[in-house]
């Protein structure tokens, strides 16, 4: 049986992750791989997320399993976090997940038993997993179109052109913030627009939120969200706590499904929970139990909102540093959206044979579609990058 399986394609950023490791030129970039990094290059624990853990560790009595969907205290405060007061609680059914990647899977499988017929719409680029969980879940996929090559800025109006040829009953996957790969919001009015199609057309929203906080703050990270949850009878949610609480290997995650009333809500759990169940069962417990004790903390919570708003600020001066220094550069303002985008990644337009190059003769490693984690670069690394994006011609 075994001798029947063939080699699956290497993952493009494990692969690129190789290639950094085994070079051995002492100014080497990692731009990469998408992990938030400081100045040292170093991923630290949040400071209050390490307050949290040395309490559970004279706290916790007991390692046994939470219920199927996680723990509810985990569901509370985030559905807090994400949602604000844009809906009630008993519209929303919840279950913990490993990691936001879990969360995605298992909502797919959601709609695959809900409505095996839909189409998945999925932007033109996204975070390649997407892609790839939608075909393994043998579900429907087309793509509407995102970014506009030349100014780096959402083609609005090939987003809502495409998305208007979709047909009722069908999702659309949507970026609540800090769109990955390309680091290119939707404005507040874009998601108001978005939601008057997306109820004309009958269509369902779903929305992976990754990176809440590291655009331009928990609340205004989470106006899209809760814009939706606002206006739209159904909505699916994908949220991760790796980045914004900086529990990367503790794979935590939340699957959240919004519903008009109780009795619907009642059902989609039970179905929520059924998923886990055939999947690992019970969810892991360690990044949720210590995300709810930061969030019900009131002195945990004031310092996780100033260490990850010190996150925040300090990707934006990275990003205006870069921004700066290719102007300087190139006397002209063509890359000056990489001031304007939010989160860690941008995508820089390069082509792969520019970005081959960076990579061989200035050890700058990034995406071969030239997605870069600005998270990665610091003030003696920006000068760097800045002269291998001119040497190259991008």
């Amino acid at each position: 049986m075994l001798e029947k399986l063939e080699q699956p394609a290497p993952d493009k950023i494990i692969q690129l992750m190789g290639m950094f490791k085994a070079d051995a030129r002492e100014n080497k970039v990692d731009l990469g791989v998408g992990v938030y990094k400081n100045a040292e290059g170093h991923t630290p624990i949040m400071r209050a997320v390490k307050e949290a853990e040395q309490q559970l560790w004279h706290a916790e009595t007991t390692k046994v399993y939470t219920g199927l969907a996680g723990d509810a205290g985990f569901h509370d405060v985030m559905i807090d976090l994400i949602l604000g007061n844009s809906v009630t609680r008993d519209q929303v059914a919840a279950a913990a997940t490993p990691g936001g990647t879990g969360a995605v899977r298992n909502a797919l499988e959601m709609i695959k038993m809900a409505s095996p017929d839909a189409t998945v719409w999925i932007s033109n680029p996204t975070w390649p997993n997407h892609p790839a969980i939608i075909k393994y879940v043998g579900l429907n996929m087309a793509e509407y179109r995102y970014i506009d090559l030349a100014t780096r800025t959402v083609d609005f109006g090939g987003m809502m052109e495409d998305l208007s040829g979709a047909k009722p009953g069908d999702v659309v996957l949507l970026h609540g913030c800090c769109h990955n790969p390309t680091g290119a919001n939707l404005s507040h009015a874009q998601w108001q627009e978005v939601a008057d199609l997306l109820t004309a057309k009958g269509l369902i929203p779903f929305v992976d939120i990754a990176y809440q906080g590291f655009g331009d703050g928990l609340e205004a990270d989470a106006f899209g969200v809760r814009h939706l949850a606002k206006t739209q009878p159904n909505l699916v949610i994908a949220a991760s706590c790796s980045k914004n609480f900086g529990i990367y290997r503790e794979r935590t995650g939340l699957l959240l499904a919004i519903s008009q009333n109780a009795k619907q809500t009642g059902a989609v759990q039970a179905n929520l929970a059924a998923i886990n169940r055939l999947n690992y069962s019970f969810p892991p417990d360690h990044g949720a139990r210590l995300v709810t004790m930061v969030l019900n903390d009131p002195a945990l919570r004031a310092d996780w909102e100033a260490e990850l708003e010190e996150v925040r600020s300090g990707m934006l001066t990275l990003r205006q540093s870069l921004a700066d220094a290719l102007r300087k550069r190139t006397n002209s303002d063509r890359f000056d959206f990489l001031a304007e985008h939010r989160g860690m990644f941008s995508r820089l337009g390069a082509t792969p044979e520019q970005v081959a190059e960076m990579r061989e003769t200035h050890a700058i490693y990034m995406i071969g579609d030239s997605r870069m984690n600005i998270a990665g670069l610091n003030q003696a690394t920006i000068p760097l990058l800045a002269d291998a994006i001119v040497a190259v011609g991008v």
